[in-house]
């Protein structure tokens, strides 16, 4: 890749691409391993972004291993109108 390899892969959780290898090279990890040992993919955007990268690198140097493939998990959840609206909060508080 580059040179320098100090820049960000997961930008959610500041881990950069020489945290990854170094993490790949000290376990041999698959990428789920991976993903939890440095936290990449586990930020606010669910691996979204960086889920793709992740996979790319770990089996770019361990490529034989057939581990659980990353998946991602929207970082949101159901919000009734009430509740953006503030009519939930009313009634709580009368």
């Amino acid at each position: 890749m580059l040179e320098n390899n100090s820049f960000i892969i997961c930008r959610c959780e500041e881990v950069s691409y020489q945290k990854l290898l170094e993490t790949m090279t000290a376990f041999h990890c698959s990428p789920r391993e991976l993903k939890l040992r440095t936290r990449a993919g586990m930020g606010y955007c669910g691996g979204r972004v960086c889920r793709t990268l992740i996979d790319e690198i770990a089996h770019s140097i361990h490529p034989r291993q057939n581990g659980i493939p990353l998946k991602y998990q929207p970082p949101i959840r159901p919000v009734s109108f009430g509740e953006l609206g503030g009519e939930n909060n009313d009634k709580q508080n009368t």
